[in-house]
């Protein structure tokens, strides 16, 4: 059986694709503001965002959000043996405060209680590396001469990657932050005693 052209079932089936193209183009407009007001948001508190060019393609790229080192690198006011010093606190800083600790009971039993469960292996070995991160993190804040203001401000730029501004909250205290922050990874990068 040949099909017949109807020219009206023709220009309906025209219509419902370029209705379909025009709802798609809404959502992402939607989306696409959503993000930005989300953006803008956090910029707002502080945070600093990284949007790479569209380069040939013309496509719309995604926000990266900065860390406060990737910040204050940008802007020029820390050194690259500054910025490594903090990744490095950073680094052992989220392994010691990664996932939860083992539980006290004798009834955990990793792996046979729940068969999909991590083997015993690798919740020992998880421990153990959470403890020598908790040993490093020590030797760390001891260079730090245990000073509470240095402290925190390794563990909210360094460790939570924060920009100052947003672990401060306000300009004048983000300063501040910064300043002190300078003078930890300086001792950072001291050699060890």
């Amino acid at each position: 059986m040949k099909r017949v052209y109807d020219p009206a079932r023709a220009t309906r089936e025209r219509l419902l694709v370029l209705e379909q193209r025009e709802k798609t183009r809404a959502e992402a407009r939607q989306v696409g503001d959503g993000v930005a007001e989300s953006v803008h948001l956090a910029r707002r508190r502080g945070a600093a965002f990284e949007k790479p060019s569209a380069g040939h393609s013309g496509r719309e790229t995604p926000y990266r959000r900065m860390t406060g080192l990737d910040w204050l690198m940008k802007k020029g006011r820390i050194t690259g043996a500054q910025a490594q010093a903090g990744e490095r606190y950073g680094a052992v800083y989220r392994r010691a405060e990664a996932g939860p600790k083992i539980g006290s009971t004798l009834e955990v039993q990793p792996g046979f209680a729940d068969p999909g469960g991590p083997p015993l292996t690798f919740v020992l070995a998880q421990a153990e590396g959470r403890r020598q991160a908790e040993a490093q993190l020590g030797r760390y804040r001891e260079r730090l001469m245990g000073q509470a203001d240095l402290i925190a401000a390794c563990d909210l730029v360094c460790g939570r990657e924060l920009t100052p501004r947003e672990a401060a909250g306000a300009e004048r205290e983000a300063g501040r932050l910064e300043a002190v922050l300078k003078v930890a990874l300086d001792l950072l990068l001291a050699p060890a005693r």
